[in-house]
């Protein structure tokens, strides 16, 4: 007598959510080129912000929802625990995202530090718990040349790291920071003089100085303000506590983005060749992708003035949730396939 072990079939073949993942990374792709070009005079148009938000977020979604479904799945090869944190991973990124947008899009500022960063700075922490995982379960055995590969990758993403490190600056006395800005067109606003302008002389009649309320923020621009933005009380609050964390923030990115490449460098020659290296190969160029985008974007705010998020080399965020969701499918398929067997009793 002969038993068949089989597992659900799937909502969505592999070939679907490949075919997918792929579509949307040549459709993000294409609309960055078409529209990524910045303006010169003024900003980005919402509608471009809010599509680029989209894209990036239902990518990460995607991807962690087929990372929970290996979790959840008794038949991975891998471990479930490795799914497990690369799916929160994906959904921290998520909740940092949709917490960004709202700061970005929905209040109109453009903070140094935001609640999102918590999320952002907690991706890291999941992924790099995650593939740690998957090398160690294959008890990694690497010859002299594959240990120098991986020290000279290790080398060149600290050295491109710290090239793009954040620059130390003087808040109070930088014309070009953003927060030395918004100080300057405050002032301005309350109808106080800047000390290195001449003061104009003191008239008889009295004015009336207006003054601006401690829970209004005026975001900086490049032109002065005309009409003051009102913001809830808690966003204030959250701004001032969080300015003074920017350069630890920047730099435990930094540390996050040396991490992926070592890891991602290390899943490569941990899984070179085999039938189950594949899956493997889309989440190092995955965290690859990831490495490039953070990478672009911490040189673009410390080296750029006046930089407008948007800018075509961010696509690679989106290329990245893709490249996990299809990894993920990737090696669900792989695991399914193997465990289908027929036992004889």
């Amino acid at each position: 007598m002969s038993k068949k072990i089989v597992t659900a079939k799937p909502i969505l073949s592999v070939q679907i959510i490949v075919l997918t993942a792929l579509a949307w990374s040549v459709g993000a792709l294409l609309f960055f080129l078409l529209f990524s070009v910045a303006p010169t005079q003024g900003e980005r148009p919402q509608w471009y912000g809010t599509t680029t938000y989209v894209l990036e977020n239902i990518a990460f979604l995607g991807a962690g929802l087929l990372c929970f479904r290996n979790w959840r799945s008794s038949l991975i090869v891998s471990g479930r625990t490795v799914w497990l944190a690369i799916g929160l991973g994906m959904f921290s990124y998520f909740i940092g995202n949709l917490i960004l947008a709202y700061w970005e899009i929905g209040l109109g500022l453009k903070p140094d530090v935001s609640p999102g960063d918590l999320f952002f700075v907690l991706t890291y922490l999941f992924l790099a718990w995650g593939m740690l995982q998957a090398v160690l379960s294959k008890q990694l055995n690497l010859s002299l040349l594959q240990w120098m590969v991986l020290m000279a990758i290790a080398v060149s993403g600290v050295t491109i790291a710290l090239f793009f490190a954040p620059i130390s600056e003087d808040v109070s006395t930088n014309p070009a920071n953003p927060a030395s800005v918004a100080i300057e067109e405050t002032v301005s606003i309350s109808g106080v003089q800047p000390s290195s302008q001449p003061s104009p002389q003191p008239s008889s009649q009295p004015t009336a100085q207006p003054t601006i309320p401690d829970n209004t923020l005026v975001p900086a621009s490049s032109s002065a303000p005309t009409i003051e933005k009102s913001m809830p009380r808690w966003v204030t609050l959250s701004d001032r506590a969080l300015a003074p964390l920017a350069t630890i923030v920047s730099w435990l990115y930094i540390v996050g983005d040396v991490t992926l490449v070592v890891m991602a460098t290390t899943l490569l020659l941990a899984f070179w060749g085999g039938r189950f290296s594949q899956s493997w190969r889309f989440i190092a160029a995955a965290a690859f992708s990831f490495y490039i985008a953070d990478i672009w974007f911490n040189y673009a705010i410390n080296y750029i003035t006046n930089y407008q998020t948007g800018a075509l080399p961010e696509v690679f965020w989106i290329f990245s949730g893709c490249l996990f969701g299809i990894g993920a499918t990737l090696e669900y398929d792989l695991s399914t396939r193997r465990r289908t067997v027929r036992r004889r009793s």
